[in-house]
């Protein structure tokens, strides 16, 4: 356990240590493309300090600010004098009284960043880039100091610090925004994925429950066998049945138990309410990186007339999710899928268009059956064929219907619901 302790804190030790030289060069190289305001390159204005920001946000938790700032720091400095030597022939002992400013304007960014403790602003943006402006500032007049005692360079006024301050927040706000966009990105992709978790478990859920049914019906119907064989002294069959009914009992118990966690995970607190169009985009984006994964080549669009919030997210989700999932499998390699919604008297319509090669005739009144399918995989394994029945069975949850038709050209699905069962 100590070996593998020790192996894991060398790997972790590793990756920060590499994401603080990444840093470094990332921030280095950035520095190059710059703006110089001050003749003898007193201040750059450039990508330099916009990628150091960033990078500290974006940063794992476990990497020190000061030691990026100090790794950063040195980098520029030594980057800077190797090109003045390359580039000028500058010696090294007047390049570095040059540049050893940069040094500290990394460090003290980073030291004021790592005094406020970050991570605790992160939520908070304007103050994260009021913040952030303070120390820009802060750093830049002492880089600026410095090479005023070093290199005997004029000292800058008001309005140089205004200007300084200025650029400070429009730089410091700009990565805070670009930082934010990538996190509510993200944040969008995990609220996507727990909204398919949440959809395909609200399927399953109403699958187990009819499920419970059956179970129900099968163990009285046992109990009543195990009653008659006994009535009619037929004692080992009589002993038979009521073993048979017993282990369905524990079967239906068993169920009970996976049916209240299910119900539970579905249950927890989240926004379901939302509206249709946000249904239809969520439905239209996930679909489309399914085709992307199947090397399809699928066209999806929405057409929506009605829009209004809705409390039933999962359930809408999961029909039409299982149903435009179908119609992609479906699809050869090149097609089209159309999702329309629109509202006629007391019902909202969802239609379902996709250019398929159909469904046969002779399969459409047994296609909401359970096993009913006609995938297979490259084994000639048959899917579950459970897909179309979570559709029938949330259909019918939501007091709607659903009708099919299909032809060689492809299928339709056309569901009504009733909008007082949508609508918040």
């Amino acid at each position: 356990m100590a070996i593998t302790n020790n192996f894991f804190s060398n790997n972790q030790h590793q990756a920060n240590g590499l994401y603080v030289l990444v840093a470094a060069l990332l921030t280095t190289f950035a520095g190059e493309f710059r703006f110089v305001p001050y003749e003898g390159d007193a201040f750059r204005f450039g990508l330099g300090s916009i990628t150091f920001f960033l990078l500290i946000l974006v940063r794992p938790p476990v990497v020190s600010l000061i030691r990026i700032g100090v790794v950063t720091g040195i980098t520029v400095v030594c980057f800077r004098m190797i090109e003045d030597f390359i580039l000028y022939e500058v010696l090294f002992s007047k390049s570095f009284l040059k540049h050893v400013a940069a040094f500290l304007y990394y460090f003290i960014y980073a030291l004021g960043l790592h005094i406020i403790k970050i991570e605790k602003y992160k939520t908070f943006p304007l103050i994260l880039g009021a913040w952030a402006s303070v120390f820009e500032v802060i750093a830049n007049g002492s880089e600026h100091f410095v090479r005023h005692l070093l290199l005997d360079q004029p000292g800058i006024g008001l309005k140089d610090f205004a200007l300084l301050g200025g650029v400070a927040i429009m730089r410091s706000y700009f990565v805070v925004g670009l930082y934010g966009s990538i996190t509510v990105s993200e944040q969008k992709k995990r609220v996507e994925e727990l909204l398919k978790v949440g959809s395909e478990l609200y399927g399953e859920t109403l699958y187990l429950k009819k499920s419970m049914n059956h179970i129900e019906k099968i163990t009285a119907e046992s109990h009543d066998l195990y009653r008659k064989l006994k009535q009619e002294n037929f004692n080992q069959l009589s002993a038979q049945a009521l073993h048979i009914a017993q282990e369905i009992h524990e079967v239906k118990k068993d169920s009970q138990r996976i049916l209240a966690g299910l119900t539970k995970i579905g249950e927890q607190k989240m926004d379901n309410t939302v509206s249709l169009s946000d249904v239809m985009d969520l439905v239209i984006s996930a679909n489309e990186k399914y085709s992307e994964l199947l090397q399809k080549k699928i066209i999806l669009i929405g057409n929506i007339s009605i829009d209004y919030q809705t409390v039933q997210l999962i359930p809408l989700l999961a029909l039409l999710n299982n149903i435009t999932a179908n119609a992609v499998e479906a699809i050869e390699e090149i097609g089209e899928i159309n999702i329309n919604i629109f509202e006629e008297q007391e019902n909202t319509f969802f239609v379902i268009v996709d250019s398929g090669p159909g469904i046969p005739k002779a399969d459409l009144p047994i296609i909401f059956e359970p096993g009913y399918t006609t995938k297979f995989n490259d084994h000639g394994v048959a899917a579950t064929g459970i897909g179309l029945s979570h559709v029938q069975e949330i259909v019918h949850t939501l007091q709607g219907q659903v009708e099919v038709d299909t032809s060689e050209n492809g299928t339709i699905f056309k569901i009504k619901i009733p909008t007082i069962i949508l609508r918040k």
